[in-house]
């Protein structure tokens, strides 16, 4: 493929970036205008994190045209809108204070992108499925992370951190999703066999994957990592379910959290003062209740349309940067601003899962799965939480909330997703066009030996 043909190829996702950059570059302008209109002096500077953006969209369109590139496009468009959106929301709300160029919440997004543009550079043309070889040890660097974060991190507001307040563990996100990956497409026929007459799980072929799993989940536990335990947990679940074909295992595994999640509430303090919280939050409207009525009264105010951008008040909202960066957006754009918010991330969900339905190799789909699955699960625990539908869990809203490693974690995990998207690699589908024909030619027929016409006594032919 030539470089012209690349470059025309992938004039979808050129629209659509610059759609995105003009949309961003306009809640750009709003922000800095209401804070011109309140008295603050525009600087150049204060334009530093959208050039920043816009030079990031450029430099990846440009790098996947020059690598000639064949995957999916709607999926970076819809990556570019989400996370411009989390920038103009750390923006407006002081979090990227661009009067100091050295602050490292600034280069986030290039960083990431550079990461992710590696991952997908590297991996693509099917070379993700060398991944599946490393199966053990990606379950040895996941105990290894949760276990040295345990020891040396720093505990604050119930949770371990690294140094900094940074999470490692977000790469449990990726490192996971690939063993549990590697392990089921393996061992997938062993894993379906659920015996004759009524159903019983594979226990002898479950041991391996369970061990692992419970050591997993007792570090998580013992970090205090619900949030965590709980998208890993579904995300099992949902591979479990997809590499197998059998149903019994969401439906087992929600028998088994009904009365696991019981127990471990029993222990953790921490776990029933949240659910206490969701419950009767007006028992301590001060207390542990003051965050999610904080979240609940921006939402409210904001109505259909909101108060608009930079007119709303996330001061007086707990971590609103981070945890509660959705009722922030719901004050200051509204209804209105939250369903179209939803709708992108219902776009980016669906091409990821259609990427994983499209791609012929079970190591992939696999792979495809678990990643949607965790930002799928890490979506609604946060948006969930916000609105109250269930408790909170402490977890970031993906591309969205202020946080390195989420954000890090979330574009690696897209870079492999682009990577499977490409499918087959074009070498192998020439190859297989070429063998096509030959194998579809018919035999040619064997000469026959033209018949002597005689003409019989009845005088017929």
């Amino acid at each position: 493929m030539t470089l012209a043909h690349a470059w025309a190829l992938r004039w979808p996702e050129r629209r659509l970036l610059l759609l995105c950059a003009l949309a961003i570059g306009l809640g750009f302008a709003m922000v800095l205008g209401s804070g011109y209109a309140e008295g603050r002096s525009f600087q150049t500077l204060d334009l530093l994190p959208l050039l920043l953006y816009v030079g990031s969209l450029l430099a990846m369109h440009l790098t996947l045209v020059a690598a000639r590139f064949q995957g999916d496009q709607i999926l970076l468009g819809t990556l570019a809108f989400l996370a411009g959106f989390g920038l103009l929301a750390q923006s407006r709300m002081g979090t990227l204070d661009p009067s100091d160029p050295a602050n490292p919440g600034l280069y986030l997004f290039p960083a990431g992108i550079v990461l992710m543009l590696t991952v997908c550079l590297a991996l693509m043309r099917g070379r993700y499925e060398r991944l599946a070889a490393g199966q053990w040890l990606w379950a040895g660097l996941s105990l290894t992370l949760v276990a040295a974060i345990l020891l040396l991190g720093q505990r604050y507001r119930g949770a371990v951190y690294g140094a900094g307040l940074i999470t490692p563990t977000e790469l449990l996100k990726v490192t996971v999703v690939l063993f549990l990956a590697s392990f089921i497409d393996r061992h997938a026929k062993r894993l379906g066999n659920w015996g004759k007459g009524f159903p019983r799980p594979p226990v002898r072929d479950l041991l391996p994957l369970a061990g692992f799993w419970l050591a997993l989940a007792g570090l998580l536990l013992a970090q205090r990592d619900l949030g965590m335990f709980v998208i890993l947990n579904v995300t099992l679940l949902v591979m479990l379910h997809v590499g197998t074909g059998r149903a019994a295992y969401p439906v087992l595994g929600g028998l088994l959290a009904t009365g696991g999640g019981y127990l471990i509430l029993e222990f953790f303090s921490h776990g029933q003062r949240r659910i206490e919280a969701w419950l009767h939050p007006f028992q301590d409207p001060t207390g542990n209740s003051w965050q999610i009525l904080q979240g609940l009264s921006g939402l409210y105010s904001g109505g259909l349309w909101g108060e608009g951008f930079g007119e709303g008040h996330p001061e007086y909202t707990p971590i609103a940067q981070s945890d509660f960066i959705y009722s922030v957006i719901g004050e200051e754009l509204g209804f209105i601003g939250c369903v179209l918010l939803v709708l992108f991330f219902l776009v980016f969900f669906s091409r990821g899962l259609g990427i994983a339905d499209q791609t012929r190799s079970g190591f992939g789909k696999l792979v495809s799965v678990g990643l949607i699955s965790v930002l799928a699960t890490q979506t609604f625990l946060n948006l969930g939480g916000v609105t109250k539908f269930i408790p909170l869990t402490g977890i970031t809203l993906p591309f969205i909330s202020h946080g390195g490693s989420s954000l890090i974690t979330g574009l690696v995990s897209l870079g492999l997703i682009l990577a499977i998207s490409e499918g087959t690699p074009a070498g192998a589908r020439k190859d297989k066009a070429k063998a096509a024909p030959s194998q579809t030619r018919a035999e040619p027929r064997p000469r026959q030996t033209p018949r002597r016409v005689t003409r019989g006594t009845s005088g017929e032919l």
